[in-house]
């Protein structure tokens, strides 16, 4: 009998994450502008059933050098706010294993903003990155996906979104993943609690503050 502990990575309810925020010098009055989901099924994305959508804040956005690419306060006007979206985020995420490169910068505002989301835990490609390759700085997102050849495939798979907008980075997530892992297990049988064990992260708030003691911020 397969337990959870024993379960292989590729079995687990996994789902990629990323959003686009107004930055971190908001502090508490930070927002989230755009959100993607996209699941992992069987270790790979599952493109059909991805989801994203732009958020209006209910304030006008600066245009300042952070913020991604094409989110405008014009662009943003006609969006949902994210209490029309929270209920349609908690289907999605509820119960699952959100994985993200420096996920707890984009769990933080979730956590935050949506409080009826409640995931069974993180799983972090930046932590995993800094395993399979302990000698090498260059652990971007970008950097990563240039490194492994997948830029191109994932923009093939994002053609109407680009590298720093939610639905580019969600896909580029779900593609490192399983790259990832398989510089560690070629056979994708690694165990989930093996994962969760190299590229775990807690969800709760003393949990974030220690990540962000040992961890230098890298959204990208």
């Amino acid at each position: 009998m397969t337990t959870t502990a024993d379960m292989p990575w590729t079995d687990a309810p996994l789902v990629a994450l990323d959003l686009e925020g107004t930055g971190a010098q908001d502090r508490e009055d930070e927002r989230i502008l755009e959100i993607a989901v996209v699941p992992i099924t069987g270790g790979r994305p599952s493109l059909p059933d991805a989801y994203t959508t732009l958020l209006n804040s209910g304030r006008r956005i600066q245009q300042r050098p952070w913020i991604s690419p094409g989110l405008t306060n014009a662009a943003l006007a006609d969006a949902p706010p994210l209490t029309d979206v929270e209920p349609e985020l908690a289907r999605r995420l509820n119960g699952r294993l959100i994985t993200g490169h420096n996920i707890t910068v984009d769990w933080r505002l979730l956590h935050r903003c949506c409080p009826t989301v409640r995931p069974a835990g993180l799983i972090d490609t930046l932590r995993l990155a800094r395993h399979v390759h302990p000698g090498d700085n260059r652990k971007s997102l970008t950097a990563l996906l240039e490194r492994y050849g997948l830029t191109e495939d994932v923009t093939q798979c994002a053609p109407d979104s680009q590298p720093h907008r939610a639905m580019w980075d969600t896909i580029g997530v779900a593609m490192l993943l399983p790259t990832l892992i398989d510089h560690l297990d070629a056979n994708h049988t690694l165990p989930l609690a093996e994962l969760q064990r190299l590229a775990g992260v807690p969800t709760t708030n003393d949990a974030d503050r220690c990540e962000r003691t040992n961890q230098t911020p890298m959204l990208w």
